[in-house]
């Protein structure tokens, strides 16, 4: 196979990257893509002129001549998508979260499974050249047994999303599904060593007092079986875009953190720390990152998986556990009272 064949569901703001990276790939072709509107039909069918183009997703999926279908579009949405995806024989790429609760998660993994297809979920982050240094050096015992890992977020507000889906929370399923999801998944690859997570704490709030399941400030801690412990903490009320990693073990730490103007930025400022135990010492980072970075590795990653068989950068059972963890902390948020999290029978 020279080339993977891509179709793309979704053409919003984000979607738009997808399909960018889609032609950007050098083992990647652009095929056709299905917009929700003819406006942005018409968008996307003078962008890409080779390109298929619908306002009907089924037709899209259902054409012979597509190996992967890339799913961008809001999260209600997902599980609908991809079940009609693998049903017609096509991999799958899917945009986290995987679902809005853990039932169609389990669906979608069964579906995969007995369509054998490849079901991958976007959480490109894990290919980040900084993010993912810090695993390699974690994995390479560098600071001995993980115990702690801290995400933290400071960024402004969300963006609206098409038809203002990512503030009606029956679509977007709720805030901690959004971004607070990548950071859950980032604490448990971290802490990988140390068992899974058992159970969360956490707390909100929302600076709107009329929408209070908008959640504006979240912070949670999650426990690991083998007794290491991690903080997920993010504040949509702040400014730019300012991520940070910290992840310690009985022998030594690390310190990562990424800025930009705006989340989608080609040109952050970003640096990896590392203490040994004895002296701090910065560690290079030879490629640039940051999500549009990420999401151009994950399109090629994609493709690599069905043309050889290269491992998936997160699979379908990856994102279950991702949807997962950010539930139990938002049935946490609902009770005050800290919450077992749920593992696939």
């Amino acid at each position: 196979m020279d080339k993977v064949r891509f179709g793309l569901v979704g053409f919003g703001a984000w979607g738009q990257h997808h399909a960018n990276a889609i032609v950007k790939a050098h083992n990647a072709e652009l095929i056709g893509i299905a917009a929700a509107s003819e406006t942005t039909a018409k968008e996307a069918q003078s962008a890409y002129p080779d390109a298929f183009v619908t306002t009907n997703f089924r037709e899209l999926v259902s054409r012979d001549d597509l190996d992967v279908i890339d799913v961008v579009v809001p999260s209600h949405l997902h599980h609908e998508v991809t079940t009609a995806v693998l049903e017609a024989g096509k991999h799958c790429l899917l945009e986290k979260p995987m679902g809005i609760n853990l039932d169609q998660c389990d669906q979608m993994i069964r579906c995969a499974k007995q369509h054998d297809r490849i079901l991958s979920v976007g959480h490109e982050l894990r290919l980040s050249s900084m993010w993912g240094k810090a695993k390699e050096m974690v994995e390479a015992g560098f600071i001995g047994t993980p115990q702690y890992c801290l995400v933290e977020l400071s960024r402004n507000p969300y963006r609206q999303g098409s038809g203002g889906w990512r503030y009606d929370i029956n679509r977007v399923g709720n805030w901690i599904l959004e971004e607070p999801i990548h950071f859950f998944d980032l604490a448990r690859w971290y802490l990988a060593q140390a068992g899974e997570p058992e159970s969360v704490y956490a707390t909100a709030n929302s600076r709107d007092e009329g929408r209070p399941e908008l959640q504006d400030n979240f912070s949670a801690i999650m426990h690991f079986t083998g007794n290491a412990y991690a903080v997920v903490s993010q504040t949509l009320s702040a400014f730019e875009h300012h991520q940070t990693v910290k992840i310690t073990g009985s022998r030594g730490a690390l310190w990562a953190s990424w800025s930009g103007a705006m989340d989608r930025t080609r040109h952050p400022t970003y640096k990896l720390r590392a203490f040994d135990g004895h002296e701090v010492t910065d560690v290079p980072i030879e490629k640039p990152t940051g999500e549009l970075f990420e999401l151009e590795d994950q399109i090629v990653r994609m493709a690599e998986a069905i043309q050889r068989d290269v491992p998936l950068h997160c699979t379908a059972e990856d994102g279950r556990w991702s949807v997962a963890m950010c539930l139990a902390a938002t049935e946490s948020v609902q009770t005050g009272q800290p919450q077992a999290i749920k593992v696939a029978d």
